[in-house]
């Protein structure tokens, strides 16, 4: 999931000062955390803490209301993240029901359950639980499906080809498109359908991990989003993260955050298929 925090880092700069090229400098001495990431690890928190049960209804509600409590518990925590109205509110109150949302929060804090499930239909079935809490609307619900799907083909070897088809078929996004043709007309837009087949897209053009998230800042709007999501997919099609970035991006994490990401890691993470 550090590929999801590594797009967050980078792109926190570039949220409010939007850039449409892919020459510009990946740390500043106001690059943060944000709310993609602290939410995030608030997934993969509650991935450590999952119930089980022997009547499958029962242990769903149970890990579904976990991943309500997580994003509580982190919301509370880090208040000051930049977390959507409608999120904040809610994390004020008493509810871990959803608020019909379709931003693209669910789409961006789901990485961690393409690592922790080792079947395609464990990984979309767990992302509805993860979006649920807040983002029930079904296109909420179907961003963070995309995405997590697109994170486990990759980390599990399929082809870039496979990735799109699969992901146009299963979600009806339109990943024909180029990012030259849509950069300079793209504009902010957070919901799930506005901002993660364009994440996709980004991925998909890379040439390598540093090149996934320059293109996807490239198109403006939502950037620490976007390079949240296409990091999360790069991460796991590339193989990693080069390590001058990691590091760079492990030092303006907040250490907590970092105890998470290394205890999840040592719990989930597997050896990785090569890509066909």
């Amino acid at each position: 999931m550090m590929g999801a925090i590594v797009g967050d880092v980078i792109g926190s700069v570039y949220e409010n000062e939007n850039v449409k090229t892919t020459a510009f400098p990946l740390f500043s001495r106001f690059s943060r955390f944000t709310d993609d990431s602290v939410l995030t690890i608030a997934i993969a928190d509650a991935l450590l803490n999952r119930t089980t049960h022997r009547i499958k209804y029962i242990e769903d509600r149970r890990n579904q209301h976990i991943y309500a409590l997580k994003l509580k518990e982190y919301g509370q925590r880090f208040p000051n993240a930049g977390y959507g109205q409608m999120f904040s509110e809610w994390v004020k109150s008493s509810s871990t029901h959803g608020y019909r949302g379709y931003g693209n929060g669910s789409a961006m804090r789901v990485s961690p359950i393409a690592y922790a499930f080792d079947t395609l239909d464990a990984v979309l079935h767990e992302a509805k639980l993860s979006a649920q809490p807040t983002h029930n609307h079904h296109e909420g619900v179907k961003g963070a499906q995309a995405v997590a799907a697109a994170i486990f083909l990759a980390r599990t070897g399929h082809n870039k080809i496979f990735i799109q088809n699969f992901v146009q078929k299963q979600f009806g996004y339109n990943l024909s498109q180029r990012l030259d043709d849509i950069r300079s007309g793209y504009q902010f837009d957070s919901s799930c359908q506005g901002s993660v087949p364009q994440a996709i897209m980004a991925f998909l053009e890379s040439d390598d991990f540093e090149d996934a998230i320059r293109k996807a800042i490239s198109l403006g709007g939502d950037s620490d989003t976007i390079a949240c999501i296409t990091g999360s997919i790069a991460e796991a099609y590339y193989k990693g993260i080069p390590p001058e970035i990691l590091s760079k991006a492990n030092l303006i994490l907040d250490f907590g955050l970092q105890r998470i990401v290394q205890t999840f890691n040592e719990r989930y993470i597997r050896n990785m298929k090569t890509h066909d």
